[in-house]
C-alpha cells in the first residue's frame, strides 16, 4: 500500500498504516493539495466486491475514481464513486467491478470537501475473493 502524502510528513501519527489498523482513534491524514490517492497492491489476484471507507466529515472526497490492473499492466479507470461528506462508514462498489480481476487498486480522491484539499480516512476496507 502507498499513499500520495501524509500531513506534515508525520508518518507515525497520520501514516498509511492507520487505514487498516481497525482503531477508531487513528487515521490516515493526507497533506494539502488536489488529487490525493491510496494504492493497494494485492499479493495475489482478487475479485473485489465491496469498498468500505470512513472519512472524517469535512475532510472527505466528493469524487473517488477507482482504477485497477493486473501485474505489469497500466491502471485503467473502473468507476467513479460519490461519497457523502460524513463520518459514517460508507459501503459501495459498482457491480461492473465485481467481475474484474485485479492485482492493484488505486483510489483517487479528486475533490476534497476541505478547502485545502486534505483527506482524512479512519478506515479503508476492500472485500472480495482471492483467486
Amino acid at each position: 500500500r502507498r499513499v500520495s502524502s501524509v500531513l506534515n510528513r508525520d508518518v507515525k501519527q497520520f501514516g498509511k498504516q492507520h487505514l487498516f489498523d481497525g482503531s477508531e482513534e487513528t487515521c490516515w491524514n493526507s497533506d494539502q493539495g488536489t488529487s490525493q490517492w491510496v494504492t493497494l497492491d494485492f499479493p495475489q489476484p482478487v475479485k473485489v466486491s465491496q469498498l468500505h471507507i470512513q472519512f472524517q466529515g469535512g475532510f472527505s472526497s466528493r469524487l473517488c475514481t477507482l482504477e485497477g490492473c493486473r501485474t505489469g499492466e497500466e491502471l485503467v479507470k473502473i468507476s467513479e464513486l460519490y461519497p457523502q461528506d460524513s463520518h459514517a462508514m460508507q459501503i459501495s462498489f459498482p457491480r461492473m467491478v465485481e467481475e474484474t480481476v485485479l492485482d492493484k487498486l488505486r483510489i483517487t480522491f479528486g475533490s476534497s470537501t476541505d478547502f485545502f484539499g486534505r483527506i482524512v480516512v479512519y478506515h479503508l476496507g476492500v472485500l472480495g475473493e482471492r483467486l
